[in-house]
């Protein structure tokens, strides 16, 4: 788990360096703070926050030169003691350029806000959409133009919206700020026009210089595009922290907390009780122990559906209800006084069975869902089909998807197939989804995938008449294997958002709790109805 911790380490700071020592040199020359300077300028002291998004596009876009952390910073912190979403592009990262994978940080950035009616600042600095990969950041329903629909819904749905326009802002992009309530721009370094000087020539022959055209003065003077001027980034991040200390507060949701205790075992014991070999068992209430507040957790129906783990708790102060895969090996009364042996990490009926009650028990109670995901999918054989497991496993993703209250997910191991769904992966929408160090994340496990997709490359092979030698089964195998086990790295999930980083199992706690406090801002929260339950 060390070894897990300094990687993790050593790659968060290597994303703080954005595009790197030279071009953040030659930032700094300007007169700008970098994006992460502007953040943490803009952050409370000493105060908590949590990155959103954090080693998005990690490994992609090799051949356009990386887009290290998506070329933009995202933060769940407080300003001025008011929790906000904070976006800020790295110009050292292509010009601050949309990559598409930069696009789908910053509408994961507004759905957050949006989510959770919590007040956004935009820090723009950036050159607008990467041309050379235009296509796949232009013209979809997810793309660019994405980000200019949230301004407007999120305007109509009183979430405040401040930007600073403290580089670059070009084109499309030029209606991200001006769409916002307060927009403001650095003098010098400022910029904001839908087509640039060379561009102006190029398409009706005016010769103009980019200051003239569409600089601070010009914009703050003349046309009233922006609000006010700043002579440089530290003044306009005042102004700004000056306009979120007056914005009133809002009615709560009132989810339930009392005073924080903490937990019963220190953080830092879920290095020893989590074993690194991900088919090894291990007791999941002594994971939980590390986490809840001592002496809360209260479990549901603790005989009964043993592979899941479902209680009532309470974290930092805050009341959830939990749902944990349990990794031990446990028995199962059956009628006639039989006993069943089950493995850790599968769902079976009975514990399918049990999650769904305990899911829309929580919805009825307003208590907010937290999953723990360490998961190798539903029990298979013809035991569990006649027993009706696709029933079983559809009544627990029904109860889950149709959740009204907020939903949290960490995967702490495996996260296989349906097992990914029921347990409220990426596509069940939770608030906030993390991955530990020791996660993994596919269809099924890199041992199964390389044995199935091998049978079906020798029937390909024999088709046309060729046999391979064991020797060659074996180094196929391993290609295979090699190839899926890099797919099932958290890096590789948290590259393309999957899950919103990849954190020390240590912040979990503080996760939960500041996710819990966003979703407290909004009191809109539907009536719970399940639809048809599967019986």
């Amino acid at each position: 788990m060390q070894q897990l911790l300094d990687i993790l380490k050593q790659k968060t700071e290597q994303l703080n360096l954005g595009g790197g020592l030279s071009k953040i040199q030659k930032h700094k020359e300007k007169g700008k703070l970098t994006a992460w300077e502007r953040v943490k300028y803009l952050l409370d002291a000493d105060s908590k926050y949590t990155e959103i998004g954090v080693f998005a596009g990690d490994g992609m876009y090799k051949e356009h030169g990386g887009c290290p952390n998506g070329g933009v910073v995202v933060v769940l912190g407080y300003v001025k003691q008011k929790l906000c979403v904070i976006v800020s592009n790295d110009a050292t990262v292509k010009a601050g350029a949309w990559f598409p994978i930069s696009g789908k940080k910053n509408l994961r950035a507004q759905e957050i806000a949006m989510e959770n009616k919590l007040p956004i600042i935009y820090l723009v600095d950036s050159a607008g959409v990467y041309l050379p990969m235009q296509d796949e950041i232009f013209p979809d329903k997810e793309h660019f133009g994405r980000i200019f629909r949230n301004n407007a819904k999120m305007s109509s749905m009183g979430i405040p919206q401040i930007a600073a326009i403290m580089g670059s802002c070009v084109a499309g992009g030029a209606y991200l700020p001006i769409m916002s309530d307060y927009a403001m721009i650095v003098e010098g370094t400022g910029s904001v026009f839908l087509a640039g000087s060379y561009l102006v020539k190029s398409s009706i022959g005016e010769v103009i210089d980019n200051e003239a055209l569409g600089g601070a003065a010009t914009h703050a003077e003349i046309s009233g595009v922006v609000d006010n001027k700043y002579p440089n980034d530290e003044s306009c991040l005042d102004a700004i922290k000056n306009i979120i200390d007056k914005i009133g507060d809002n009615q709560k949701a009132g989810f339930s907390r009392i005073e924080s205790i903490q937990p019963k075992l220190p953080a830092d014991s879920i290095y020893q009780n989590l074993p690194q070999d991900r088919l090894k068992p291990y007791d999941m209430l002594k994971i939980m122990e590390a986490i809840v507040d001592e002496g809360s957790l209260e479990e549901y129906k603790k005989d009964y559906g043993k592979t899941i783990l479902c209680a009532l708790a309470r974290i930092d102060g805050w009341a959830v209800g939990i749902i944990a895969n349990q990794r031990e090996i446990v028995k199962a009364k059956k009628p006639g006084g039989t006993q069943e042996m089950q493995m850790g990490g599968v769902i079976y009926s009975d514990s399918a069975d049990k999650a769904a009650r305990f899911i829309m028990n929580c919805n009825q109670q307003k208590i907010p869902l937290v999953f723990f995901q360490d998961v190798t999918g539903f029990m298979v054989g013809s035991r569990s089909e006649h027993g009706g497991i696709i029933k079983d496993g559809a009544k627990m993703v029904n109860a889950m998807a149709n959740s009204v209250v907020p939903k949290f997910t960490f995967i702490v191991g495996n996260s296989y197939g349906a097992g990914n769904y029921a347990m409220c992966g990426k596509a069940y929408d939770p608030r906030l989804i993390y991955a530990w160090p020791t996660a993994q994340m596919a269809v099924m496990s890199g041992a199964s995938a390389g044995k199935t997709l091998l049978q079906i490359q020798e029937s390909t092979l024999k088709a046309k008449g060729v046999s391979l030698s064991e020797e060659e089964k074996q180094t196929l195998l391993q290609e295979i294997e090699d190839r899926y086990n890099e797919q099932l790295s958290p890096y590789y999930a948290a590259a393309r958002l999957w899950v919103d980083g990849v954190i020390n199992p240590a912040e979990t706690r503080k996760i939960i709790s500041m996710g819990i406090e966003a979703a407290n801002h909004n009191t809109d929260i539907p009536r719970y109805n399940v639809g048809v339950i599967q019986t």
